[in-house]
């Protein structure tokens, strides 16, 4: 698999270790984003107040490996215009919210793409990028793609099912809204 992708002026490629104030600065900016209630299950606030070294070992471990990686597109001034990580979840573990993972699968999660890159194709470039990464693991192979979205993030949603990711029909409550649900979509092993 090729190191990094190209789309119009941007690289896709994975981060690199000691890039975490990068990828902390761009998380942030995702945070700050008017969408981010419904998109993230973080808040500004939490990830401010967390140490450089908590995003040094998140940056460290999603550089390389096969338990997760996050990717970036990098802009032709070096901006960071947008991210996806994707985490590997291995049949017979405990996901993200509790449930049991019955096969080994990619989970997507932290998708953002800065607003004035929205509708560019950066997003689809980010998720080609991630999605061809977890089809390429060997050990565990990886027998769906799955995500979480708010339900009332249409936009992202409409996204998603366009890209060919179909709801699963499972959800679970919004953590701190209980009324509302993040809806499971997964994309299928061609």
């Amino acid at each position: 698999m090729p190191g990094f992708y190209r789309l119009m002026e941007h690289v896709i490629r994975a981060v690199r270790a000691e890039e975490w104030p990068r990828v902390r600065e761009l998380r942030i900016a995702a945070l700050e984003d008017p969408a981010a209630p419904v998109a993230f299950l973080e808040t500004r606030e939490q990830a401010v107040a967390r140490p450089d070294s908590f995003w040094q070992k998140r940056t460290a471990g999603a550089s390389h490996g096969r338990d997760s990686r996050q990717f970036v597109a990098e802009g032709p001034d070096g901006t960071w215009d947008g991210s996806v990580v994707v985490l590997v979840e291995e049949a017979g573990t405990r996901g993200f919210f509790g449930e049991e993972i019955p096969v080994a699968q990619a989970h997507l999660v932290g998708v953002f793409v800065r607003p004035e890159q929205r509708g560019s194709g950066l997003t689809h470039a980010l998720f080609d990028a991630a999605v061809h990464w977890a089809w390429s693991l060997e050990e565990p192979r990886m027998a769906r793609v799955r995500l979480y979205v708010h339900e009332r993030n249409e936009r992202a949603q409409g996204f998603y099912r366009k890209f060919g990711f179909v709801r699963t029909g499972e959800s679970v409550p919004v953590s701190g809204d209980p009324a509302a649900l993040e809806l499971e979509l997964a994309l299928a092993r061609p």
